[in-house]
């Protein structure tokens, strides 16, 4: 029965050295995966930074590019009132000319020919 005692204290030893072992080695790739866990929360990090100033330079440029199209429009706005203006005040005065033609034929400084003929000049401008 000793011998049996024997065999099985050695069989434990190394059962237990076998268990120290997986414990040593399983402590050993916590170590590594926590080491690679922080590496890549530092990565990660790293890149939501840069990609943070890359999303606040485009939204500058953006917004910098609308402010100029936007000032372009107003600019183009206010030609078109300014044309629309001058071109109100040129059909009023040409009314007012054309009034004028009207009263002249009646009074017949001028001819209904050279009546028609201012007429059709002025309309054509309006």
């Amino acid at each position: 029965m000793a011998k049996k005692i024997g065999h099985i204290e050695k069989f434990l030893k190394r059962a237990d050295k076998a268990i120290l072992d997986g414990v040593r080695r399983a402590d050993e790739m916590i170590e590594d995966a926590v080491e690679i866990g922080n590496m890549t929360s530092k990565q990660a990090t790293e890149l939501s930074k840069k990609l943070q100033t890359r999303a606040d330079k485009e939204r500058k440029r953006i917004q910098k590019e609308g402010t100029k199209k936007i000032e372009k429009s107003i600019q183009s706005a206010k030609k078109g009132v300014e044309s629309a203006s001058k071109i109100k005040s040129n059909s009023e005065s040409d009314l007012k000319v054309l009034e004028k033609l009207g009263k002249l034929r009646k009074s017949g400084v001028i001819t209904e020919k050279e009546f028609q003929s201012k007429k059709k000049k002025i309309l054509g401008r309006i």
